[in-house]
């Protein structure tokens, strides 16, 4: 599985992925910093990204309007108290 980090979680997660033997990069660290979330679209589904945010409900609606089977993990659970 290829991870990609959303700019909202900290970079630190890309090598916790990594030693647990995932394919994992940062939005940071892709140019991509700033981008909005219907430019970002396009790249998560040509890289085959499973895409890992703590605002998922942003993105929720994005993968609706895609045909493809695409993955999306969130921390927005974790993060409830």
């Amino acid at each position: 599985m290829k991870l990609l980090i959303d700019e909202c979680l900290h970079t630190s997660l890309v090598a916790v992925a990594q030693d647990h033997g995932y394919d994992c990069f940062h939005v940071n660290w892709l140019g991509l910093s700033g981008e909005t979330d219907w430019d970002l679209m396009p790249r998560i589904v040509a890289e085959d990204f499973t895409f890992v945010t703590n605002i998922a409900r942003d993105f929720r609606k994005l993968y609706a309007k895609e045909e493809l089977g695409l993955s999306q993990t969130s921390t927005e659970a974790a993060a409830i108290p």
